[in-house]
């Protein structure tokens, strides 16, 4: 029985039966991305908004996904596409070459693009959608830039990477038992940081959730972790809004700011976001 290799879950598959992130099937005794250039959201965004605050501010980059997730957070805020298999969702097909060539396109015109941003759900279960994507736009002049939840294994990460120049990865909280609410595995994600910031410009992004992520001591050990990589790596604390199955209440704006000033103790860009 084929074992999918792209992260942590090793999904072993039957012949059709479909993996934990709705993304990857068994055909032909291969598993292979079922979401391979099928597309659910496209546009032309700020890279800010990836959030990228450190790579080419200023610029615009052009922002597609696809749909399926390999984590389960209960406050997803694009489940509409993340939890979604392939009868769930609308879509349009776009082959390597064609989102290259819009790409292009775009760069040309007065807005400007920097290249493509693989967003919105997560982009390493279209594992072989992005590596061939991103070989083209290098090959074009453009910059490659991802926005995950870093939930990938050591090996394919790698062979990725020399074709990344900017990714966001998503710390969802610094404590076992958090990802165990999300479904995930906190040193699979760490040793994604760790192993993307000696190859490509990396910003890490947590999103802190009320009971659940939200205290000074864990804050202050993610912080001094990120700080022992290069006290520069950019955070971005977010403010949770109630989402998808969530009702725990909205983030105070206070915990934020407290969480913050934790983390500037020990990194030189702490950003702000959802406030």
């Amino acid at each position: 029985m084929p074992q999918c290799q792209i992260c942590p879950r090793q999904c072993n598959l039957k012949e059709g039966q479909t993996g934990f992130c709705r993304a990857r099937v068994c055909i032909n005794n291969r598993i292979v991305p079922v979401n391979y250039g099928r597309i659910t959201s496209l546009a032309l965004d700020p890279i800010e908004k990836k959030p990228l605050y450190h790579f080419y501010p200023g610029s615009k980059i052009l922002s597609l996904g696809s749909f399926g997730c390999n984590l389960r957070c209960p406050f997803c805020q694009n489940y509409q596409i993340s939890m979604a298999g392939i009868e769930d969702v609308a879509q349009q097909q776009i082959t390597p070459e064609e989102l290259t060539a819009l790409a292009l396109k775009l760069a040309r015109e007065p807005a400007g693009n920097l290249g493509v941003a693989f967003t919105y759900n997560e982009p390493f279960i279209s594992y072989e959608f992005v590596r061939d994507c991103c070989v083209l736009l290098h090959q074009a002049g453009l910059k490659t830039v991802l926005v995950s939840n870093g939930h990938i294994n050591r090996e394919p990460l790698t062979e990725l990477l020399p074709l990344i120049d900017a990714i966001n990865i998503d710390l969802k909280g610094f404590t076992q038992d958090y990802y165990d609410y999300v479904g995930g595995s906190l040193e699979c994600v760490k040793q994604t940081i760790a192993t993307a910031f000696d190859k490509c410009h990396v910003e890490v992004t947590t999103l802190v959730v009320p009971t659940k992520n939200d205290s000074v001591e864990e804050m202050a050990a993610e912080a001094e972790w990120l700080a022992a990589l290069s006290p520069e790596v950019p955070l971005h604390i977010s403010r949770y809004f109630p989402r998808y199955k969530s009702e725990i209440p909205t983030t105070p704006l206070e915990t934020i700011y407290r969480l913050r000033d934790t983390a500037q103790k020990y990194l030189k860009f702490v950003h702000v976001g959802n406030c």
